[in-house]
């Protein structure tokens, strides 16, 4: 059987109920779900991330193991050496492999570039040499329909538009080569500050009193003081929810539109597997949070999963799957070695319970950052070690050093133990399981991550607690 090539997007900050897949009342992924209702094409309603950020999620899919394994984004910055990668895995079948990033951390910082045979961080300093004066001409000429126009301001100005023609760029390349390749994509641009182009947000001013250009400054000031609107309980009035929505919804169409273009570049090539999907949700005041701090509430672990051309999975049974399943079950397909992954293969099995686990770490800085801002912040309602949640269809069960808590879904505030005993033994048991053997951690010391200043300044303007 011919090896397939591969083609995985990544969209940032993209939960599953804000995209048409999900029957959400804004047709935000026309191009997406038409990728999914092709006749190759498949759409799974129930798949959730291993972690809950960029680091920790990619990571897993990168590695195919969940995060306590691994490491990056729990209680380290980057993999360990004895965690092989899916790309070093995929070169050693012959595959030539290629990543584009735009968020420092899925970088050479955290060694999540190791087996690209081509890996290219996107900043204001490499995108020169990077992209190169014609893509980044005709971004300049297109910069009101992809961008904010013409502006010095570089936290208005998305990649995603400079990235989708550098991939299609890699795909031709990669078509003339008798070699699979691999391409992995990361698509920024759905994560905050939300700045969409003009013309994806117009059609929904009617949704919001404000004007568009208020829209688009509510974006910037939510960016700037996400820490101090969850410090101070989320104080936004019905209409600034209404805008801050209709700009994230913006920004995940403008996205589609460039997966789609892509999309018609790649179907120029026979045998070719494209995968849709995002690295984690994002928050809009669930459980007193934004952005994808702290918590494991669907609105941040729910996300869309699309594939096509891999014909394997148009019949597969269950709805519920996760990242290191697809990468398993691509692994195999293309001759790759698996050992080590804790995917199922999809061809053979279904699973009845998804795990996400959230490290210490980050959540005590985020929390310590609150208290910092406002001295009435209440900490005690979220955990602050090691989390992780077990999801079936109808419960959440979580656990951390803190205490247990079993959710009855859709419902994730009010602790059901009391009422459901046994479903709580049963999960506390599958979940003891699970870190007693995959989630055993490969790497016992600590992994410092290797940021240049310019990586520390670029996770700054993301908003993310730079040391």
């Amino acid at each position: 059987m011919q090896r397939p090539n591969i083609v995985w997007i990544t969209l940032e900050s993209t939960r599953a109920d804000h995209t048409t897949m999900s029957g959400y009342s804004r047709d935000t992924t026309p191009n997406i779900d038409r990728i999914a209702r092709g006749q190759r094409g498949r759409a799974f309603d129930n798949c959730h991330t291993h972690g809950i950020w960029t680091l920790a999620s990619s990571a897993s899919i990168l590695t195919g193991t969940v995060p306590t394994h691994h490491g990056a984004g729990m209680a380290n910055d980057a993999i360990p050496d004895e965690v092989e990668t899916v790309p070093e895995r995929l070169s050693a079948a012959g595959y030539h492999t290629a990543c584009l990033s735009p968020n420092s951390h899925l970088s050479s910082a955290t060694e999540l570039d190791r087996g690209f045979d081509e890996f290219v961080w996107l900043s204001a300093d490499t995108l020169l040499d990077a992209a190169g004066p014609r893509i980044l001409f005709k971004y300049l000429r297109n910069c009101r329909r992809h961008g904010p126009g013409f502006t010095t301001d570089t936290r208005k100005h998305g990649t995603g538009f400079i990235m989708n023609e550098m991939a299609k760029r890699r795909v031709d390349a990669a078509a003339e080569d008798d070699d699979p390749f691999f391409l992995y994509a990361h698509y920024g641009d759905p994560h905050h500050p939300y700045q969409p182009p003009r013309r994806y947000l117009e059609p929904y001013a009617d949704d919001f009193e404000m004007s568009v250009d208020e829209a688009l400054e509510l974006g910037q000031y939510h960016h700037g003081n996400f820490h101090q609107l969850i410090a101070d309980g989320c104080p936004l009035d019905d209409d600034e929810w209404n805008a801050l929505h209709a700009l994230y919804d913006a920004e995940i169409a403008h996205t589609d539109e460039l997966v789609g273009d892509l999309f018609e570049h790649v179907t120029r090539l026979d045998n070719t597997v494209f995968v849709v999907t995002a690295d984690h949700g994002e928050l809009f005041g669930e459980q007193g949070m934004l952005a994808h701090l702290v918590v494991t509430d669907d609105a941040v672990t729910h996300v869309p999963l699309v594939t096509h051309g891999f014909d394997e999975l148009v019949d597969h049974e269950s709805e519920t799957v996760q990242h290191a399943d697809v990468m398993r079950t691509l692994c195999e397909v293309a001759g790759a070695g698996v050992e080590g992954f804790h995917g199922v293969d999809l061809r053979e099995e279904t699973r009845d319970h998804t795990l996400t686990q959230r490290g210490a770490k980050r959540t005590r800085k985020n929390l310590d950052r609150f208290a910092e801002l406002n001295p009435d912040f209440d900490p005690t309602p979220y955990h602050t070690s090691t989390l992780s949640a077990l999801r079936t269809d109808e419960f959440k069960y979580q656990r951390s050093d803190d205490r247990a808590e079993l959710f009855a879904l859709p419902d994730e505030c009010e602790d059901v133990d009391d009422d459901h005993p046994e479903v709580a033994a049963d999960l506390d048991d599958e979940l003891e399981t699970i870190l007693e053997t995959d989630g055993q951690p490969a790497y016992s010391g600590e992994r410092e991550g290797k940021f240049s200043d310019a990586m520390r300044d670029q996770l700054a303007d993301l908003g993310y607690l730079v040391d």
